[in-house]
């Protein structure tokens, strides 16, 4: 048998003898011609195969192929203009079925997300749902070669944890052996280990879990997230600095690779942002928002999702930009490892980043002088005993740094202007789906 080739490797490939392999996307099956659009993981090619006036076992097969089969074919290729699918066919001279797909496939273009995430591997046999993947191959790879390019270490941080790492309130719980261990919310205290272990810099790119019983479009019980440190900072702007550079060589990426082919699937333009990111204080913020007449109703001093919609829409009218920082955040709503403002301890030397009216990004410089760590943490009704472990990394010295925490598939939603994160997450996880 001739070596497979890949469809996307056809148009450079001489006419003559090919061997491709895929699944069966539709049949056309006429009385003196068949016609098979075969795709594999790269594109689709159109089989052709001419009915012979006595009926070969090609022609047989070819009639009662299902839409879904995997199957091998070689065959001549030809060039013909008058082909939709890059100008290319193959006349069918031999067909091996892999594996025979079942007749009635159980999910439809109109199905709904929560039938097709059901069949999520049927799901994605489409071009659109495969891009979704290489995008996001591409944007995690141009990620990771910005941060080694610039001397960042890479960490794998452990998920199973003996205490919360955020908040007790959104713990998953297991069974560890004769004791309890916990899911990890986020790799922040592990993060900050390196900084005093002196690595200086490092990203990581690795699930978390929230016991967060939310149904919003942009929650996940697990997701992946695009976490960076660095030591030597002189405040949160340095870390703002280094993401909005980090995020326009990542999205250029995917748009020099994916744009022409996002824009066919999605319909969307790949906006490289400009450098730098408008920046305002959250309490500026508020009050562009209200001017807009929208009050943030919330009792706490956080900003709620259509005031981080409506001060995105000021950013646009005002900057062309999608994205915005809003930046020093009130101590009361950020952790105890959040550094505050020498003038103004109520104020803590933190951001969120917004792209198109979602949060993505929490960021901050930290705080790390112990005794300010204890101090804050007590402030927060936490006790120190219990902090010990994390606490232990602040008493043998530790550089002023700072980082931040983004999640991948809001990411992916935002870039590609879809509705939900369930669109875009290989298999989504919520409170209420744990299959397939």
């Amino acid at each position: 048998m001739s070596a497979r080739i890949l469809v996307k490797n056809l148009a450079s490939t001489p006419e003559g003898p090919v061997t491709v392999s895929g699944w069966v996307e539709t049949v056309r099956d006429q009385k003196k011609v068949q016609f098979v659009v075969l795709r594999d993981e790269s594109g689709a090619c159109q089989l052709v195969h001419p009915v012979p006036e006595d009926r070969d076992q090609i022609a047989d097969t070819i009639s009662g192929l299902a839409a879904g089969t995997f199957l091998t074919v070689t065959g001549e290729l030809k060039l013909d203009e008058r082909v939709k699918l890059g100008g290319l066919e193959i006349k069918v001279a031999s067909l091996d079925i892999a594996a025979a797909a079942n007749p009635e496939t159980p999910i439809a273009a109109d199905s709904s997300i929560d039938k097709r995430l059901d069949w999520r591997f049927i799901d994605l046999r489409t071009a659109r749902n495969n891009l979704i993947f290489r995008a996001q191959t591409t944007l995690e790879h141009a990620m990771r070669t910005f941060w080694v390019d610039r001397g960042f270490i890479e960490i794998h941080t452990p998920k199973l944890m003996a205490s919360a790492s955020e908040s007790n309130a959104e713990l998953f719980e297991l069974e560890y052996f004769e004791t309890k261990a916990y899911l990890a919310q986020s790799p922040q205290f592990f993060k900050q280990m390196a900084q005093s272990a002196g690595f200086g810099a490092i990203f990581e790119i690795g699930p978390v879990f929230r016991a967060d019983p939310s149904f919003t479009s942009r929650h996940a019980t697990e997701f992946i997230s695009v976490d960076a440190e660095m030591s030597w900072i002189d405040s949160h702007e340095d870390v703002m600095q280094m993401q909005e550079e980090l995020l326009a060589f990542a999205i250029g990426a995917v748009k020099a690779k994916h744009g022409d082919d996002i824009k066919e699937l999605f319909d969307v333009d790949v906006v490289v942002p400009a450098i730098p990111f408008p920046r305002i204080p959250l309490a500026e913020a508020k009050r562009i928002v209200a001017e807009r007449g929208y009050e943030v109703p919330r009792a706490d001093a956080d900003m709620d999702p259509e005031g981080e919609r409506q001060i995105a829409a000021y950013v646009q009218e005002t900057f062309g930009h999608e994205f915005v920082f809003l930046t020093d955040y009130a101590a009361s709503i950020r952790p105890f490892y959040h550094m505050r403002h020498d003038d103004d301890q109520s104020l803590t030397k933190s951001y969120d980043l917004i792209w198109r009216g979602t949060e993505i990004t929490t960021g901050a410089q930290r705080e790390h002088r112990v005794e300010i760590l204890e101090q804050q943490a007590r402030e927060k009704g936490l006790k120190p005993e219990e902090l010990s472990f994390y606490l232990d990394f602040f008493r043998y010295g530790v550089p002023p740094h700072g980082g931040f925490g983004m999640g991948l598939q809001r990411m992916m939603m935002l870039m590609l202007h879809q509705p939900n994160l369930r669109e875009v997450t290989y298999l989504f996880r919520g409170p209420n789906r744990l299959t397939p």
